[in-house]
C-alpha cells in the first residue's frame, strides 16, 4: 500500500506527517481521520486522571518531578495535594 503513494504530491500536512511517522502510520492516519477538524489539547495527560497519579506517586518532596512528568505547573501538584488533604479532613 505505501510503495503507490506519490510522496511528492503530498499535501503539506500530510508530507510534514510523513515525516515525523512514517507512511505506513501517515496513511493509516489519513484513513482513519481524513474531513475531520482535529484539536490537540496542549496537555498530554488528562487533568482529573493525571491528579489522581499525583496524590499516588507524591512522596513529600517530589513537586517538581510530578509537575515535569505530567506537564503541569508545581503550583497545579501544590493545589492537588492540598486539596486532596481538605477533602480527607472534611471525611
Amino acid at each position: 500500500m505505501t510503495e503507490n503513494v506519490e510522496l511528492d504530491a503530498l499535501h503539506q500536512f500530510y508530507s510534514s506527517l510523513n515525516e515525523l511517522v512514517g507512511t505506513e502510520s501517515m496513511l493509516n492516519i489519513y484513513q482513519h481521520y481524513k474531513g475531520t477538524q482535529l484539536n490537540f489539547p496542549i496537555h498530554l495527560y488528562d487533568r482529573k486522571l493525571a491528579a489522581k497519579c499525583v496524590l499516588q506517586e507524591f512522596n513529600g518532596h517530589n513537586q517538581h518531578d510530578l509537575a515535569r512528568k505530567y506537564g503541569y505547573s508545581q503550583k497545579w501538584v501544590q493545589m492537588v495535594v492540598r486539596d486532596a488533604k481538605e477533602n480527607n479532613k472534611k471525611e
